[in-house]
């Protein structure tokens, strides 16, 4: 049923060989020769998947260089080895069939920095924007500007010499690079910065490569001047790769750096970089440019580019419409009105900055004067304007423009946009005719597409709508793409604008003509034996090599197609992944993705876990199963009838039987359910739903865990274990029992029930529960300020206090609350993938809440987990088939009492405390954070919202034992600072259950509700 890997190769058992041979040798680094981080690292962000022989992730310069001098032996020279950094690369440029040598896990520490000097020392694994973070209080950045800013290392930017937004100014990365040190294919490590005559004759010298690759080089600018000059075009985006074109500085220095920077690694492994800070502009302003047409905006770029602002970016209506449907719109909407009867089909987003605010507003008068003026002509394509000032405001809306590549894979339907002829760059001045000529060929093979991009440099990004799925599609990739480099070159452009060459490597010898020998003696002279990232950017003459077509590469639609419809369906949360990695955001302050985070494991990611599920149904379609109709025969099988397969299987798995659904459930499990993937993910990949589908098929094969049992049943044991909580809370808290408890059933440090008996104090407190008799007696008066409370297990018996409170809260403020009976909500069997018994637990349960809902009442729920399952989980599973009662969470019905709220307003006025927000609640309801503090406001207090990640607990995720170091790390990340701030004492608020369990559980620090805060200073108020 689960496919098995077939016999080991000769290629495989080399590649296996070397690796054995490697470790040795005394390498420190990971290597990972399984199959499941070989299928994680098989995709980039491009169409192509090729499965590597195995991954390596070195510690430090010392395993390069012995990695690159094993691959000297005779037995290993034709080893392939293909760097890697954030592999965000549209061009396949980190694909390799060979070893991918990852330096992003292990070698990402920032070394040095001077401010005085303006410099910082990294190695290439650090993330842009992880330096950026580091010295933004010293009022610094490194440039330029990317889109994939958050997960894209330092070695990914100089390996494709990338640039982006505002390149007019700052150019791109070659020219922020002072120094490099480069391991080259002999295990030398070289460093490279501009030098002097003498020193260049110096190097030349010697016998290594670095030696030869000089006198190459040089002889190359010596020689061929006159046809660098005709055929390297003078652009902001001029080519990328072996820039011979700047193998002098403007002062005449030698600068190897300008031939390393966009070598793709086909050249040596970069390992440091030496690169220059910029100051960050004090002041920033943003324009935001209204059109009737996507021409007009491209035509208008030339005019605005005369008023010389710092960089302008125009979105085309495809993307605006995309970005309205995700959670950044939550952000940025104020600066998009919807005006009555405007069709807005383009925006130019034109930035002005600088360090005199003066100086700026003048600056945007003369526009805005201009454009006042273009909008009273008659028939003016120009719609309208909106300002954005500061960086806070500015930054927002970049956001949304650097979400633009994810944004466009979220299409509805099999046909995606996709990138293989992404990033052409032309003469400003053509673009607007260019782009023009290039829809007319779009449009004729009836493709959709979107369109954004850096205007003021030539760069536009279009994605057609393909379905690589579909083989009668495929032949399009090399038609349109042959007609659009037809098209550049008529324009005098190119066809690699920014993102590098990759595998559309093949058409650099028709661009660099009679140069392109020149290109390959480069590459020859660094990597004689074709062992560096073959078949990009150029081969080694002598070899007779080829490049990598473009056709001819696999693509992850010739893989997918393997997958019938069915089987694609029933797993359609995990099928769209593009690649385009957003779940590899570094900072430990944002939500996404926990377990990538912990564990700086690329299978414990929501790319990687997607792609793992895509080649798992690969391998099961191949089989000829059917998931949908194993699934149905896995709800229901029955437990005894099932016992004894399910036990052979398993004990043949403790034998060592290899099943690749093994490596597959592994990454699951690392997942924290949190949904972090669902709302910030472009593609909106949900890991939690095609986690629990898969627990469930899985676990039709093989014998669960008892903690799973345990955790199933939690919400059913609750009532009762509440009636009785001594000896459970003696239980959990007994070192010699949590052990045992760890050992046998895989939980420990679980929380103790709370010492309040809700029923008790329902009938002590008159807390009145929602019946059809309470409601009905309700007066007209009072029904209009009544509200039910939806309980949940964790709240109502572990935080027995918390419930109580907010019940006395809303009394206090005036409202009428009943709580609801209590029956289990069943997320926690969602999660562990008891399907079957997840559907059966929310139709009671839905049956209770409609009957409730008959009445007209408004629902609210506590804890954000609980409370979203039913706007997610609960509609998933039902559909349409029942309609599923809105249950809002608790600030999302209070922020609507405005109000009534107002006269409630407590008279100090002068505390602030500061909201940890639940990861689910921040990003699959994001708007309702907003509401919290517009609660607080109404009430007469002050809530800011502190930038955190995840707590690290997840419902029980922290309490499994095999989680324990995995939830603490994720902790420590970034809550932990939070809570121990001395500053920040007594004053922070938590809205999840599981964040205040671990803040309690790790700290031993009691974090209160929200509500809780409200109510002890109503109280106070009135005292």
């Amino acid at each position: 049923m689960i496919p098995k890997l077939s016999e080991v190769s000769p290629v495989q058992a080399k590649y296996l060989a070397f690796i054995e041979r490697l470790k040795a040798s005394g390498f420190q680094g990971d290597t990972n020769p399984d199959y499941a981080n070989r299928v994680v690292l098989a995709t980039d962000n491009s169409i192509y998947q090729v499965l590597p022989q195995g991954v390596i992730y070195p510690k430090s310069i010392e395993d390069i260089q012995l990695l690159t001098r094993l691959s000297n032996n005779s037995e290993f020279q034709d080893i392939v080895l293909s760097p890697r950094g954030g592999g965000t690369g549209t061009n396949g440029q980190s694909l390799t069939d060979g070893l991918v040598v990852d330096l992003s896990k292990h070698m990402n520490k920032i070394l040095e920095v001077n401010i005085e000097e303006g410099w910082a020392r990294v190695q290439t694994g650090v993330v842009k924007d992880q330096l950026n973070k580091a010295i933004e209080p010293d009022g610094l950045f490194f440039a330029p500007e990317l889109s994939t800013s958050n997960r894209a290392t330092i070695g990914g930017m100089v390996n494709t010499d990338a640039s982006g937004q505002g390149s007019v100014m700052y150019g791109k990365t070659r020219n922020h690079v002072l120094e490099l040190k480069t391991v080259l294919l002999d295990g030398e490590m070289i460093s490279t910065a501009p030098i002097s005559e003498d020193a260049l004759e110096q190097i030349k010298q010697g016998s290594d490569y670095s030696a030869h690759a000089h006198r190459v080089i040089d002889n190359i600018e010596k020689t061929k001047q006159k046809d660098i000059a005709a055929t390297f075009p003078q652009l902001n985006r001029c080519m990328t790769g072996y820039d011979l074109a700047h193998i002098r500085d403007a002062d005449g220095r030698f600068n190897m750096n300008n031939i390393l920077c966009g070598s793709e690694g086909t050249l040596g492994f970069i390992v440091e970089a030496k690169v220059n800070l910029l100051k960050i502009p004090k002041f920033a302003t943003l324009v935001n440019i209204r059109y009737n047409s996507f021409e007009a905006s491209l035509r208008h770029a030339k005019e605005l580019l005369e008023a010389k602002p710092t960089s302008i970016e125009t979105v085309d209506s495809k993307v605006l419409g995309l970005a309205k449907g995700d959670i950044i719109w939550n952000s940025v909407s104020e600066f998009f009105p919807e005006q009555a009867g405007e069709d807005i089909q383009g925006i130019n987003l034109v930035e002005y900055t600088g360090d005199s605010e003066e100086d700026i507003a003048a600056r945007v008068k003369v526009l805005t004067d201009a454009l006042d003026a273009l909008s009273n002509e008659a028939n003016s394509s120009t719609l309208g304007y909106t300002i954005a000032n500061g960086h806070t405001n500015v930054n927002k809306i970049w956001g949304m423009r650097k979400k633009s590549v994810g944004l466009l894979g979220n299409a509805k339907g099999e046909k995606r946009p996709v990138p293989f002829v992404e990033d052409t760059a032309v003469p400003p001045e053509n673009l607007a005719d260019y782009i023009m000529e290039f829809r007319e060929v779009l449009d004729s093979y009836g493709v959709a597409y979107g369109m954004f991009g850096h205007v003021d440099a030539g760069v536009l990004h279009v994605r057609p709508a393909l379905d690589l799925k579909d083989e009668s599609q495929e032949p399009m990739v090399r038609e349109i793409t042959d007609k659009v480099v037809a098209l550049t070159q008529k324009y005098g452009g190119l066809l690699w604008g920014e993102h590098g060459k990759g595998v559309r490597s093949e058409y650099a010898p028709s661009f660099f003509g009679e140069l392109y020998p020149s290109i390959q003696q480069v590459k020859g002279a660094f990597d004689p034996r074709n062992q560096l990232n073959p078949g990009k950017i150029a081969t080694p003459f002598e070899l007779g090599a080829e490049l990598l077509k473009i056709d001819e590469v696999p693509l992850r639609g010739q893989l997918d197609r393997q997958i019938p419809l069915t089987n694609r369906d029933q797993f359609k949360e995990g099928m769209y992944c593009n690649g385009n990695g957003a779940c590899f955001n570094f900072d430990p302050h944002d939500a996404m993705c926990p377990s990538w985070k912990g564990t700086r494991q690329r299978v414990h990611s929501p790319k990687g876990r997607a792609s793992l599920m895509r080649e798992w149904l690969r391998g099961m379609s191949e089989q000829g199963v059917d998931v949908r109709k194993a699934s149905y025969k896995a709800k229901h099988s029955t437990f005894v009838g099932s016992f004894i397969p399910r036990l052979r299987n398993t004990l043949a798995k403790r034998k060592g039987d290899y099943d690749f659904s093994h490596e597959v459930h592994e990454s699951m499990m690392g997942c924290l359910a949190c949904k972090s993937c669902v709302g910030q993910c472009p593609i909106k990949v949900d890991v939690p739903e095609f986690r629990a589908k898969f627990l469930e098929l899985y676990y039709s094969r093989y014998l669960r865990p008892v903690k799973d049992y345990v955790v199933g049943a939690t919400e059913y044991m609750m009532p009762t274990m509440a009636s009785f909580p001594q000896p459970y809370n003696w239980l959990v808290s007994n070192k010699l029992t949590n052990k045992i408890m760890s050992k046998v059933v895989g939980m420990e440090d679980s929380p103790k029930l709370s010492n309040y008996n809700l029923k008790r104090e329902m009938s002590r407190r008159g807390i009145r529960l929602a019946t059809p008799l309470a409601i009905e007696s309700l007066s007209p008066k009072d029904r209009r300020r009544a509200v039910i409370v939806v309980q949940d297990a964790f709240t109502s018996y572990f935080e027995t206090e918390l419930v109580l409170d907010i019940m006395e809260l809303l009394s206090r403020l005036g409202f009428q609350a009943y709580l609801a009976p209590y029956l289990p909500n069943g997320k926690p069997l969602h999660v562990h993938g008891f399907l079957r018994s997840f559907e059966k637990a929310a139709k009671k349960n839905l049956d209770m809440l409609q009957n409730l809902a008959f009445y007209g009442l408004p629902m609210i729920g506590v804890d954000p987990s609980m409370t979203l399952t039913y706007r997610a989980e609960y509609a998933k599973t039902f559909g349409n088939s029942r309609p599923i009662p809105k249950v809002q969470l608790m600030q999302e019905w209070l922020a609507n009492q405005s109000e009534h709220l107002q006269k409630q307003a407590i008279s100090q006025k002068d505390e602030t405390f500061h909201l940890m927000a639940h990861c689910t609640e921040k990003t699959n309801a994001a708007p309702s954070i907003k509401d919290w503090q517009s609660v607080y406001e109404l009430l007469g207090l002050k809530l800011t919202v502190e930038n955190v990640g995840c707590c690290g607990m997840a419902g029980t995720y922290g309490h499994e034992s095999r989680n324990k170091a995995t939830s603490v790390e994720i902790y420590n990340l970034s809550w932990k600072d939070k809570v121990n701030d001395p500053a920040l004492h007594n004053k922070l608020v938590a809205t999840g259950y599981s964040c205040r369990c671990q803040a309690k559980r790790l700290d031993d620090a009691k974090i209160k509700h929200p509500a809780q805060i409200l109510l002890e200073h109503i109280k106070a108020d009135l005292a």
